[in-house]
């Protein structure tokens, strides 16, 4: 493991399929996970696991701060309600946390404009799930990630001139054992979720999940079609 964070303190919004399994990732690498979840038998359940729990709605200002908003070095915005993680995401940036917004994969570019533009991660959890979510809180560095399961590594590609990749959507690509893509960057520039529209050009780098033996298979797919003599 690589070990380049120091413990954080982050608040999750929703403990659903995806806050769960971020929270639970974020714990097990020895962070402060603090859970708002207005369900009470979600939120029964996040206790249950052992996180500390604020049972209430994140429209609510005085719910945030009893999950300690004002400390925290991150918000995610993780329940199925655009609306409610844009508002927990507000008051997280408001008290000077990293926002992260789950919004669902078929948004408009222009609706994902909107929101973009206010918090400092959008995350397509259809796509993505709790590797994403995870990243985003720690700062989007898609680079020095270590192993986020047993099963599934994580590997940054250049795509080369001549890729047969090039010119394809980043969603839509398509890539041998399994594989995902979960972020994308022009050249030298931060990676970050890619765009529904985004799509690839020679010097991107993206980065996937992938069974580690399958990693060379997803190199070799991306690679140019003849390489120069």
């Amino acid at each position: 493991m690589v070990a380049h964070h120091t413990d954080m303190e982050f608040v999750i919004v929703g403990f659903g399929r995806v806050g769960m399994r971020t929270a639970r990732v974020l714990a097990e690498e020895g962070h402060d996970v603090t859970i708002v979840e207005v369900d009470a038998t979600k939120a029964e359940r996040a206790r249950e696991e052992g996180f500390e729990t604020v049972r209430g709605d994140c429209n609510d200002e005085d719910v945030l701060e009893a999950a300690g908003i004002a400390t925290a070095d991150a918000i995610a915005g993780l329940t199925g309600d655009l609306n409610a993680n844009f508002a927990a995401c507000m008051v997280g940036k408001h008290h000077g946390a990293r926002t992260v917004l789950r919004i669902d994969e078929d948004y408009r570019q222009e609706l994902y404009e909107k929101y973009a533009s206010d918090v400092d991660e959008v995350i397509y959890p259809e796509r993505l799930g709790a590797a994403g979510a995870k990243t985003a809180l720690l700062g989007g560095d898609f680079n020095v990630l270590a192993d986020l399961t047993e099963d599934l590594t994580v590997a940054s590609i250049r795509i080369p001139e001549g890729s047969p990749a090039v010119g394809t959507r980043v969603v839509t690509l398509d890539l041998p054992g399994d594989a995902q893509v979960y972020a994308h960057g022009r050249d030298d520039e931060p990676m970050s979720i890619p765009l529904p529209r985004a799509t690839i050009q020679a010097g991107d780098r993206i980065a996937i999940t992938a069974p580690p033996d399958r990693v060379a298979d997803v190199r070799a797919s991306l690679a140019a079609a003849e390489s120069p003599a």
